[in-house]
């Protein structure tokens, strides 16, 4: 499996053990800081790479030290940095999650250089022998420009999926309706499809995606685990039951579980199931580089765990 991962790539600070905001100029004694590559490119390109695909990043990044951390983090997992543009007059993208006891994560984030990434940045012919594109965050594109790098790795011979960050609403599925046409796997959140369409049901909401030329929707339901739909059927593979510690890039997890499953030969319930196994390695952890997972310790995971 060879991927292009393009688009969103964030370095994330993880704060646990926050029980509140200090007053003024105090501080606050925590558990543990740490950082961690993400986004919705980044974040599933780590995962791919961890479970044996080859892994390209694309995107943009600062000229700041940020970047450098992102950039080496990103390389000691194996994923090729090379396709990543500094931009002089932005700033790296990033997010500090500060963890309550109880598993809130609320988060401040800077959009930085991933909002002036275009398509004029990413060399097509780099993309020459690709298996897969995924493309995350084509809300910063629009949906035009997303479309046209979607079919573009298609007639390559690549498949294709597309994955939000955004949270969803009507005017943000009018904004990427262009690239849906393109896309072979649709993997957002069950509020992404309930904000986009205004449906009633993830199934029904996933009808309304597929009606728009998507060929698969899989969505993440968090502790429920996730939903896949396509035209000839919609089934739902339950989570795993694990002890939480933080669910920051279990989305992305799941993103590159179930595509590497897909990759693998398996069916689409078999890729989502891996998807899960996954995302259950990291919500065990602190963001997709928790702990030390390969493809071979996960499947050995999901023959074994409990199911929620």
């Amino acid at each position: 499996m060879k991927v292009a991962t393009v688009g969103v790539h964030v370095l994330d600070t993880h704060v646990i053990g926050v029980e509140s905001i200090p007053e003024r100029s105090d501080g606050q004694l925590v558990e543990r800081i740490s950082l961690s590559p993400a986004g919705t490119a980044g974040g599933t390109g780590v995962v791919l790479s961890r479970l044996g695909a080859q892994v390209s990043a694309f995107g943009a990044v600062g000229e700041d030290p940020v970047a450098t951390t992102l950039l080496a983090l990103l390389g000691h997992e194996g994923v090729d940095v090379s396709g990543l543009v500094g931009k002089a007059d932005a700033q790296t993208s990033a997010s500090v999650i500060p963890v309550r006891p109880g598993g809130e994560r609320p988060a401040w984030h800077c959009i930085g250089a991933n909002g002036a990434f275009t398509l004029d940045d990413l060399d097509l012919g780099a993309l020459e022998g690709i298996t897969h594109l995924h493309l995350g965050g084509p809300e910063f594109l629009g949906g035009e420009a997303a479309g046209r790098l979607l079919a573009h790795a298609r007639s390559l011979g690549a498949t294709t999926s597309l994955d939000l960050l955004a949270p969803g609403d009507p005017d943000m599925l009018a904004w990427v309706a262009d690239a849906l046409p393109h896309t072979d796997h649709l993997l957002p959140n069950d509020e992404q499809v309930l904000g986009l369409t205004g449906a009633a049901s993830l199934a029904d909401g996933a009808r309304t995606l597929l009606d728009h030329g998507v060929g698969t929707v899989a969505v993440t339901q968090g502790a429920r685990g996730a939903l896949v739909a396509t035209a000839a059927e919609t089934f739902e593979v339950p989570a795993y039951a694990v002890e939480v510690v933080d669910t920051t890039g279990c989305g992305d997890a799941f993103s590159a579980g179930y595509l590497r499953g897909l990759a693998l030969g398996r069916d689409l319930r078999g890729a989502a199931e891996l998807g899960c196994a996954v995302a259950a390695q990291v919500a065990q952890g602190l963001g997709t580089d928790a702990g030390s997972y390969t493809l071979a310790s996960v499947e050995e995971f999901a023959r074994t765990a409990p199911r929620r």
